[in-house]
């Protein structure tokens, strides 16, 4: 069924080049099978979190760090095929069909490469790192090393299938995405609720269990979306199936285009990770707060991450045409149609999580819940500001100019880093406070990034 449902909806092919139009209806059709599709690790990160939860108090602190931890090096797979995909959108929007194929292989090597070393660092690196931010909570830092040491096999399908998910939204047919993600969710919660309480003959292996299950997941989507590959016969045009050789100049090419969103998302996914950390201080029980408040942050951001990244091919395909002028429109319609995708979800989590969170975390002892309320609530201004901000970030990352969105990332960082440690080391606030360092992070970003898209300086990127 869905092997015919990959044409994006409204767009022109004129002159043999992709040529998408500004409209509501296209951003949509481009960001709504994304939204849900590109959110993997969200879906993973969220199941994860819901059974465990229902293991431990500990288990489910442990996964919010670890979780977070395996998170980032997720992001930095998928941020490196950002390169290419603003490539291939690119090519498209130019009528340069051939080329992509070229683009798909180099990026895909590049993946690999990359996994295999990524690989390494979590089977070997880890218990160091880990150390540095849960020296003071032991059973929480081997849960951690038990999780990654089954979950770190997912790497190499997890960092070949961004490059499967970069090429189908780069030429604005991302319906597989949806599908090939409803195939991880539900083997991933099968798994997982088989291999963490021990059913279906399966041994019981807790935290341990839940990142075996994530990892057999991420093969299994894996290969649906390699054999749907092989059967669409829309992408012979491209040259998917050539096999050239290793292109260095281009995957140098890419690299430039991708190492500043690399850096940003590990960057800001890390920032995670040292906010974890500066709330360990405080405790379990904050620790444990704090991980259902970024569960269902998660769970709210998919919105986010989908129409970030539509905005993405959507910029680059009008550049590919000639349409800078258009680019900052761009931006403004997919950032109001995020956020009212994310408010629609949002709303009715935030304001009554006692209500809606109770199927899915229900408890004799639902003062977990209770105590993250304040925290919720503050988190539909987060929602509200991260919407706009993640989708001009990423408009800005579409045009080419990733290096100085770097630079925009790294003050807005500091910003950041300064509050946390302020407010946990020195004013010794309460956790909602810690909680609007993220208020304050989006704000500094949105100014930055508006301002410079509302200049010229950009225009002159070629690629």
């Amino acid at each position: 069924m869905f092997l015919h449902g990959g044409s994006c909806g409204s767009f022109i092919e004129k002159n043999n080049a992709l040529k998408l139009d500004l409209t509501y209806r296209q951003i949509w059709r481009i960001s709504a099978p994304i939204m849900l599709g590109s959110a993997a690790q969200n879906v993973i990160a969220l199941s994860d979190a819901v059974l465990l939860y229902h293991l431990s108090e500990v288990d489910f602190a442990a996964i919010g760090f670890v979780g977070v931890f395996y998170i980032t090096i997720a992001a930095i797979g998928y941020s490196f095929s950002r390169g290419g995909q603003i490539i291939i959108a690119r090519r498209m929007g130019e009528g340069r069909h051939k080329a992509v194929g070229h683009v798909f292989h180099t990026m895909l090597l590049f993946e690999l490469g990359l996994a295999a070393l990524m690989w390494l660092f979590m089977r070997f690196g880890t218990p160091w790192f880990f150390k540095l931010f849960l020296e003071n909570s032991p059973i929480v830092y081997a849960k951690c090393l038990e999780y990654i040491h089954y979950r770190s096999y997912g790497i190499f399908f997890s960092y070949a299938g961004v490059a499967l998910i970069s090429l189908y939204t780069g030429i604005a047919r991302p319906a597989i995405i949806l599908f090939d993600t409803i195939v991880l969710a539900i083997v991933n919660l099968a798994l997982n609720y088989a291999l963490i309480f021990g059913k279906f003959g399966l041994p019981a292996m807790g935290i341990g269990g839940s990142g075996l299950a994530s990892s057999i997941a991420e093969g299994v989507a894996f290969v649906v979306f390699v054999l749907f590959i092989i059967y669409d016969k829309e992408n012979r045009r491209l040259r998917i199936f050539s096999m050239p050789k290793p292109d260095w100049a281009l995957t140098r090419q890419q690299l430039n285009i991708a190492l500043p969103v690399v850096a940003h998302a590990a960057i800001g996914q890390g920032s995670w990770i040292f906010f974890f950390g500066m709330v360990e201080n405080l405790g379990e029980r904050a620790l444990a707060i704090s991980n259902l408040a970024r569960t269902v942050y998660l769970l709210l951001s998919i919105p986010l991450w989908g129409f970030s990244s539509g905005v993405n091919t959507l910029v680059s395909n009008l550049i590919g045409q000639a349409r800078q002028a258009e680019v900052l429109s761009a931006a403004w319609k997919t950032g109001k149609l995020c956020w009212l995708v994310s408010m629609i979800m949002a709303v009715p989590i935030l304001i009554f999580p006692g209500q809606v969170l109770y199927p899915l975390l229900g408890k004799s002892d639902m003062s977990l819940i209770g105590e993250t309320q304040p925290i919720f609530h503050l988190m539909l201004l987060i929602l509200s500001l991260a919407t706009f901000g993640s989708v001009f970030v990423n408009s800005l990352s579409g045009t080419g100019a990733t290096w100085f969105g770097l630079r925009l990332q790294m003050i807005t960082l500091t910003v950041y880093l300064t509050y946390l440690f302020l407010a946990v080391n020195v004013l010794h606030v309460s956790l909602v406070w810690v909680w609007v360092g993220e208020v304050v992070y989006w704000i500094v970003m949105i100014l930055m990034v508006v301002f410079y898209l509302r200049t010229e300086r950009w225009h002159g990127v070629k690629f």
